[in-house]
């Protein structure tokens, strides 16, 4: 069933269901939608654009979030935390009247406890330190190995810092195990470095 959605367009920010997006708020526009979200149903829809600029092409594929803590400040921002709750599919954008832009979507219907064959956990695990490792981070392996499959595979991909074009390949991956295979590969493209020393990515 094909719903209305009032988007925010942020490039390099991915949101799963199940998973939290920490939110500050300063443009007008987005102020605006965040205030109209609080009135009405507390929902913000989450989507890459294409490329930089005004009204810039969308991804297909974004996540949904309804705004759950909240902390309006005296010039008019906000803090907000987005608890994802689905993923959508953009049919078409919307003209509209609105300082914000608003897309006609359909949600995707996600499966439901997926899970990691104990091969594919490990093969992951192992890309990860290595890719930990390669960038300086300290990380608590001892928490992330109690993590479930779902927690840890999207949890990684929402936070981990690659370009816009994989984090977005990596939201419309269809399943977990797909998703789990794609960012092994990402980790070890991303770990390769050109003649200057820089991080390769896909763009």
């Amino acid at each position: 069933m094909a719903r209305k959605l009032s988007i925010f367009p942020l490039p390099g920010a991915i949101l799963f269901p199940g998973l939290q997006l920490p939110l500050h708020i300063f443009e007008p526009r987005y102020r605006e939608l965040v205030g109209s979200a609080l009135a009405k149903d507390r929902l913000i829809a989450m989507i890459q654009p294409q490329k930089s600029g005004e009204n810039s092409p969308l991804y297909e594929v974004g996540c949904v979030g309804r705004i759950g803590d909240v902390e309006a400040l005296e010039d008019g921002r906000y803090n907000i935390v987005l608890e994802g709750e689905a993923r959508f599919r953009v049919l078409r954008e919307l003209d509209v009247t609105t300082a914000f832009r608003q897309v006609e979507a359909e949600f995707i219907e996600d499966p439901q406890n997926e899970v990691l064959s104990s091969v594919e956990r490990a093969a992951f695990e192992f890309e990860a330190k290595r890719f930990a490792l390669m960038q300086g981070y300290t990380v608590d392996w001892d928490s992330v190995e109690r993590l479930d499959d779902e927690t840890l595979i999207n949890g990684v991909a929402q936070i981990i810092p690659f370009d816009s074009a994989a984090k977005q390949a990596l939201l419309e991956a269809p399943t977990l195990a797909d998703r789990c295979e794609l960012m092994i590969q990402l980790m070890q493209f991303f770990a390769l470095r050109d003649d200057d020393d820089e991080i390769v990515t896909l763009q």
